[in-house]
């Protein structure tokens, strides 16, 4: 999508979000009742309830003419079959993240995050200014669905582990829930990634079945309670270093909405966009400090498994893009604006930050590496 396109019809539809509602309401518009299916559990007040917001924006902007009714994982469908549920036009809608579904094809991990990749606002940068947006639903339109970015979660924590890694052979045979291209570089470093549905990690990890799970952060996590059945919390999740959650939607269905909906669906999704990761900045630091509380340790990935990580997800890159022309033509833009950005960031956000005095560690834990 041209980004002056998307300026101009998500400020019209905040408007209408904002001003509008009575007026759609009274010119004649249909009534529609979609089923929008969701990944993530109700528990969650910040993935869950970023569907829930959508769903709010539209009913209010249109009068409540129009209503996206949200199901939680598994009430439909399971949570990894979301996007064949939109495909088949089981539902309208779906709420998601592209990884899920790289065994379709490895280019969906590209409207999520990849390992080493970007942050959250360089993502969104490049979906709204850099092209990415529209590559990549030149890509949705062969599996039948039109996407929106929803928000993202910002750099995730490393996750929970029942026992410290004090060595690389720490890693060998390791048991980690984990998806996504994330999976495939710790299989190159010797663990066994295991693909669980968020509502079924904490009784695998208690019982042992897992050794290891990443989710998203403090927030989210310590409502999960992995807190209390592994100790070590690691970081930084370098393989979702700003992943992206999307709306997916059923082409037909979208094809089949008056203009103005369309334009308020969109607006809706961009406002989610936005609040989704403030969300999480405000709410993981405070949830930190309680985890600390609570006796979990927190640790850094050594330095060597970083550094073995990177140079295995260049060379699974590097493997996708002989094998995948899609993979290989989204991530070739990916992967210029990523350094641009790089380059850019070195310069303002990084050495405004190693300035910064350096904030006093969680009370009763300080950060180990």
């Amino acid at each position: 999508m041209e980004r002056r396109s998307f300026i101009r019809r998500a400020g019209a539809g905040v408007a209408a979000a904002a001003v509008a509602a009575p007026a759609l309401g009274q010119t004649g518009q249909p009534e529609v009742r979609w089923r929008m299916a969701s990944s993530f559990p109700k528990s969650l007040d910040t993935l869950f309830g970023s569907g829930d917001q959508l769903a709010k924006r539209v009913s209010d902007a249109t009068g409540g003419k129009f209503q996206i009714r949200h199901f939680a994982g598994g009430e439909i469908v399971p949570p990894f079959q979301v996007l064949d549920a939109v495909q088949q036009g089981t539902v309208e809608a779906g709420h998601t993240v592209g990884y899920y579904y790289v065994g379709k094809n490895s280019a969906w991990a590209l409207d999520t995050c990849l390992p080493f990749g970007l942050n959250a606002r360089q993502m969104n940068a490049w979906l709204y200014f850099g092209g990415g947006q529209q590559l990549l639903r030149d890509f949705y339109k062969e599996y039948g669905v039109v996407g929106f970015p929803m928000g993202s979660t910002g750099v995730q924590m490393g996750g929970w582990f029942r026992k410290e890694l004090r060595s690389m052979a720490d890693v060998k045979g390791l048991k980690f829930r984990i998806p996504g291209f994330g999976a495939r570089v710790w299989a190159a470093l010797g663990a066994v990634p295991q693909a669980l549905p968020a509502a079924e990690v904490y009784q695998a990890l208690e019982r042992g079945t897992i050794d290891a799970t990443e989710f998203v952060g403090p927030y989210d996590d310590e409502k999960l309670g992995f807190y209390k059945v592994a100790k070590f919390y690691y970081y930084p999740a370098f393989w979702e270093p700003g992943p992206m959650v999307s709306l997916y939607i059923n082409q037909k269905a979208w094809d089949g909405l008056p203009a103005e909906y369309k334009a308020i669906v969109e607006a809706a999704a961009a406002e989610c966009n936005v609040t989704l990761t403030a969300h999480y900045d405000a709410k993981n630091p405070p949830a930190l400090q309680r985890l600390v509380n609570q006796g979990v340790q927190l640790r850094a990935f050594p330095p060597a498994l970083m550094q073995a990580a990177y140079q295995a997800a260049q060379a699974i890159y590097a493997d996708e893009r002989a094998k995948n022309p899609t993979f290989a033509k989204i991530f070739e833009s990916w992967d210029a604006f990523r350094a641009d950005q790089q380059r850019w960031f070195r310069v303002a956000e990084l050495s405004m930050e190693s300035f910064r005095p350096a904030a006093p560690a969680p009370a009763k834990g300080a950060p180990k590496k």
